[in-house]
Parts: C-alpha cells; sequence; structure tokens
C-alpha cells in the first residue's frame, strides 16, 4: 500500500462520515489518536471516539485518528510501503507531537507493535529520541494492568478521560523538554512513567521490589484518575457516523458509569466505581442532535438500571423515535415498564448475564440473584413480547464442579420453556443464544490472586457443556476455547518481563508458542501459581483505589459462598424488615 493509496483511502472514508472534526494546524498541538486495529472495529469504540472528541475540544489541539490498514494488506506486509498517514490530513503519524494510543482488548497488544512499526517509529521506549511523539498509553487496560505493555510506552494516563486529556495537553504544551515533561506528568494524578521505576524480582521469579528512582517524581503508586461529578461533562456519545462500522446508524451513548454490585470476578464493576448517573437532560439533548443520522439508540453501561431515571429516558428517547438496544440487563432490577419500553421500541432480543446455572456458585462470585428469580424474569420477558434471549455464562469458576456444568443446563431449560409458551402463542420460535467464557482471574478483583484453570481442565469442561446442550432445539451455543484464554489470560495477568513476547508474537505472525519459546517466558508461571502470598502484584503500581484487604475479605467469602450485599440491597432488606417487624 503506497502513501497515494492510504490517501485517496481516507478520502473515500471520510465522504462517507458526518461529525469528523478537522482543524488547519495553525501552531495547535498535533495528537495523533490511534486504535490499533482497523477502522471497522475502531470507530465502533465508544471509549474511542470519546477521547478523540476531548481532545479536540481543547482549543489548542487538532487531534486526528489514525488505524490499522485493513488485514488484507497487513497479510500481505511487502505490499505495505509506509509511512502510516493519520485519516483527517493525511500526514505522517512520525510527525506528530503526541500518539495517544485508545487500548481496550488484550488481543490488540500486538497490533500495537504493528501500528508503531508501520509508523517508523522504535518499538521500545529506551530505543526513542525526543524527535518522535510522545506515545501515551490510554483506554481501559491502561488501569487495569498496563506492566506487560510497560516498556513500549513513555506514560500510561491511567483512568478516565474527562480528568487526564487536559492534564496531558497542558502538561505538553507547557514543556518543550521531553525528561521535564515526564517529571511533571509523573507528579500529576493519573500518569504512570514506567522508565521512572526500578523493578526486581526475588530468586522464585516473584516480584521483590517496585520502586520510583531517586532522581524522578514518581510516586510509590499512581493513583486511578476518575471523574468525580457528571454533572458538567458530556456522557460518553458517538460523534463521527458512518456505515463502515459494526454499529452503522447506531447512536452509542454511556447512561451511568460503575456498577454498585460487586460481582467478584468483575474488573470493570470494581474499577469504575463509584456509580455516577449523567444527566437525563443532556442524555436526551444528545440523542435529538443525533436523530439527523441514527434510527437506534445503544444505551451503554455496566448496570443500565442503575441510572434513577431510567425510564424517564427510555419514554424520552421513544418519543424522539428511536429504537432502543440496552447493554446487558441486571435481571434484578427488570421491571415491566423497562421490558415494555424496550419493546415498544422495537427491540426483539434482550441480553442477560446469568454466569452460571447454580445459586451456590452465584453465590460464590456474589451475583445476588437465585435460579427461581432468573426463571421469573424470563417469564416476564417473553410474556412483554421479546422473542429472543442472549445468555451470559462462565466456566472455570471458583468451587466449579460437575454438578455446576449440569446446573446450567437445566436452568437453560427452565428459561427455554417460557421461550416455547409465548412463541406459540404468536405463532413464531423465537431462540437462545448462550454464549460461555472461560473466566480469566483478572487484576484488580477479588480472584487476582488465584491460579487459572489449566487449558486441559476447561477443554474437559467445555466438552462436557456441549454434551450437556446439544440437541436441545432453540438453542445456539458459542463457547470460547481453552487456547484463545490461555494466552489472553498471560497478558492479562504478566508483568513487563511478558514484553518480549508481544513483540515476538507480532514479528512471527501470532504463533504464540514460538513467542514464548523465544523470549524465555514460561506462561504457567504466571497463570498457574498461587499469588496469595506474594507481596506485591504488577498492578500494584496502579492505585485503584480499592483496599487488597477488602478483596481478601471477598476471598474468604467467596470461599464460604457468601453474598456481599450492594447497598441498594440492603437497603430494600432493612425497610422490609421494619415494614415486617
Amino acid at each position: 500500500m503506497t502513501s497515494w493509496t492510504q490517501r485517496q483511502q481516507a478520502r473515500d472514508t471520510l465522504s462517507r462520515e458526518a461529525g469528523s472534526i478537522r482543524r488547519v494546524y495553525g501552531g495547535r498541538l498535533r495528537v495523533a489518536l490511534a486504535f490499533p486495529n482497523t477502522y471497522h472495529v475502531g470507530m465502533s469504540s465508544l471509549g474511542f471516539q470519546t477521547v478523540y472528541r476531548l481532545f479536540n475540544e481543547q482549543p489548542d489541539v487538532i487531534c486526528e485518528r489514525v488505524f490499522l490498514p485493513p488485514r488484507q494488506v497487513q497479510r500481505r506486509e511487502k505490499e505495505f510501503r509506509g509511512p502510516l498517514l493519520t485519516l483527517e490530513s493525511q500526514s505522517p503519524v512520525s510527525d506528530f507531537d503526541v500518539l495517544a494510543f485508545s487500548v481496550s482488548f488484550e488481543w490488540d497488544y500486538t497490533n500495537i507493535i504493528t501500528l508503531l512499526r508501520f509508523s517508523g517509529i522504535p518499538i521500545y521506549a529506551d530505543d526513542r529520541s525526543s524527535r518522535f511523539p510522545l506515545i501515551v498509553l490510554g483506554g481501559a487496560i491502561s488501569f487495569l494492568n498496563p506492566e506487560p505493555l510497560a516498556p513500549f510506552f513513555d506514560v500510561v494516563a491511567a483512568g478516565e478521560g474527562e480528568v487526564l486529556v487536559p492534564s496531558l495537553v497542558s502538561a505538553v504544551t507547557n514543556n518543550s523538554d521531553r525528561p521535564a515533561l515526564l517529571n511533571q506528568l509523573a507528579g500529576e494524578r493519573g500518569f504512570y512513567v514506567p522508565s521512572f521505576y526500578q523493578v526486581s524480582y526475588s530468586k522464585d521469579g516473584n516480584i521483590e521490589k517496585f520502586e520510583p528512582k531517586k532522581d524522578s517524581a514518581a510516586p510509590a503508586t499512581v493513583s486511578k484518575a476518575a471523574l468525580r461529578l457528571t454533572d458538567k461533562v458530556d456522557p460518553p456519545h458517538t460523534v463521527v457516523f458512518t456505515p463502515d462500522t459494526e454499529f452503522g446508524s447506531r447512536f452509542l451513548i454511556e447512561i451511568v458509569r460503575g456498577c454498585a454490585n460487586l460481582c467478584r470476578f468483575c474488573w470493570a464493576g470494581y474499577n469504575y466505581l463509584p456509580v455516577r448517573a449523567f444527566p437525563t437532560e443532556r442524555i436526551l439533548d444528545l440523542a435529538k442532535e443525533a436523530r439527523p443520522y441514527a434510527n437506534r439508540v445503544g444505551l451503554v453501561s455496566i448496570a443500565l438500571c442503575d441510572h434513577p431515571e431510567i425510564e424517564a429516558i427510555l419514554s424520552g428517547l421513544a418519543a424522539q423515535g428511536y429504537s432502543i438496544s440496552p447493554a446487558s440487563l441486571r435481571l434484578d432490577d427488570l421491571t415491566e415498564s423497562i421490558i415494555s419500553s424496550l419493546r415498544q421500541s422495537g427491540e426483539r432480543t434482550l441480553t442477560i448475564a446469568p454466569e452460571t446455572g447454580s445459586d451456590r456458585l452465584r453465590r460464590v462470585i456474589n451475583k445476588t440473584i437465585t435460579n427461581d428469580e432468573i426463571v421469573e424474569r424470563a417469564e416476564l420477558i417473553f410474556a412483554t413480547g421479546i422473542e429472543n434471549l442472549k445468555l451470559y455464562y462462565m466456566i472455570g469458576l471458583p468451587t466449579e464442579t460437575d454438578e455446576d456444568l449440569v446446573a446450567l443446563r437445566d436452568l437453560t431449560l427452565r428459561i427455554r420453556e417460557p421461550l416455547v409458551k409465548y412463541g406459540r402463542q404468536r405463532g413464531r420460535l423465537g431462540r437462545l443464544i448462550a454464549s460461555v467464557n472461560p473466566m480469566i482471574p483478572k487484576p484488580g478483583t477479588t480472584y487476582q490472586w488465584l491460579a487459572a484453570e489449566r487449558p486441559s481442565v476447561i477443554a474437559a469442561k467445555i466438552k462436557r457443556l456441549r454434551a450437556l446442550l446439544s440437541g436441545i432445539d432453540n438453542l445456539h451455543v458459542s463457547i470460547k476455547s481453552e487456547r484463545h484464554s490461555y494466552y489472553q489470560a498471560l497478558l492479562s495477568l504478566g508483568d513487563r518481563r511478558v514484553a518480549p513476547v508481544i513483540e515476538a508474537a507480532e514479528r512471527n505472525g501470532g504463533n504464540w508458542n514460538s513467542a514464548v519459546a523465544e523470549a524465555g517466558i514460561d506462561p504457567d508461571f504466571f497463570l498457574f501459581r498461587d499469588r496469595s502470598l506474594d507481596k506485591i502484584l504488577p498492578w500494584d503500581i496502579i492505585d485503584g483505589g480499592l483496599k487488597s484487604s477488602f478483596f481478601r475479605e471477598e476471598l474468604t467469602k467467596s470461599f464460604k459462598a457468601e453474598w456481599t450485599l450492594p447497598q441498594k440491597q440492603l437497603s430494600a432488606n432493612t425497610a422490609s424488615r421494619s415494614v415486617v417487624d
């Protein structure tokens, strides 16, 4: 792919967009915002679109997007004759002041390397001089566990963009000297400078010390930057509309951030605390502005119904003529009114997450709903006219037995009963779509110390579950493979010693077995050991706001199969007891 071809494709892409931001240089700070995947994937990311807006809201900034070339071009690498160009002005990425990455998925780690290489930028931070852009890592993984990527980045922006973007712009604008810039950022909330820390390891391979270098301004740990109040900022929403994405004409908007339910496996639930709702009026105003470009709205949140005015939002969007598509819904918050609003807007499919079929195992993971309640809600869903139901399940949960797998099958059959009953009344049967994923013990969760289950064990469970679920009519089952989860877990749980594995896997075309061999890394060390006695975990460098003692208490309760009820349920229980008394 020549530069001329890149420019022609960029112009074609821009011609199909509405909402892209194009500015003349005019001495502004130049930021290249990179999504380490193709345009189709990147422009489907609400986080990426939000950061694009946040940078361009700064008056002294011009922010342009950059993506990887189409996959067929990447496979024929000899045809790519860089340098990689930005979308808006078709300028070389290496000419910009800042190259900021928005990264949400571990499988995009190798794509980071590809994008740097196509841009003509040295891969490792130690090999780059100040003539290259400042390379910044942001996105969800930045405050999950940035360590496997640490050697590639000058700065990690850990936290939420509404806070981090203005601080980054101010620091870069006021510092022409790269060392001074890094020192200033290291002293501000949410910015982690990996080169300012010395990591040492004990003989058994565990981290022994993680300490700031004496000549730096780096703190012992980096506090995550989080938005305190939402009343004066716009909620994340689609700003660029294009048919060349997964969502097409759908307007995406975040209505509430965070989740108070504290499921023990869920890193997003912990890391986006506290729960913050965006103003209803602003949500509806933005939706109205987007209506000429969209006929469908996607409501984004971890816990949709945690918004105190969710019913007003649904009715307001319906009045604007939108078809409404929510993210996964918490079953214990579903009401007939909410389901009816979604159905009346044209929705035919809802998504719920029972996680498992066992009440006992659901107490283990702190999913505070029972099988009977799940079936009751399923009955309500199908009775209200919803035809299809997506089910999210997990396997490999702590203390899981074969009885739990059988219970998963049994619960699925119970959910199927109202689907069939109401489908026959309509004269048209819908279907269940079950998605099953092996659990990875994520950093910053209750299970961060646990060993992952061996691939052989997961493979046996997958085989068993397929046998249990086979032959059930109106059920489609998708199960993620154990090998896929194995290397995803390495990227999730590793430290900066995993960086050479990422670089090798990118170079050899994704052969992870060969990559770990070349790097001399034993993945089993990171995946299958008990970390409960480790004094320092790789991700401890980022302080997410929850103390280790809290997670250890939750782990103890997990193995006792005890719930930690969210505050709203505690309040409801207290009120109920008062009425009874």
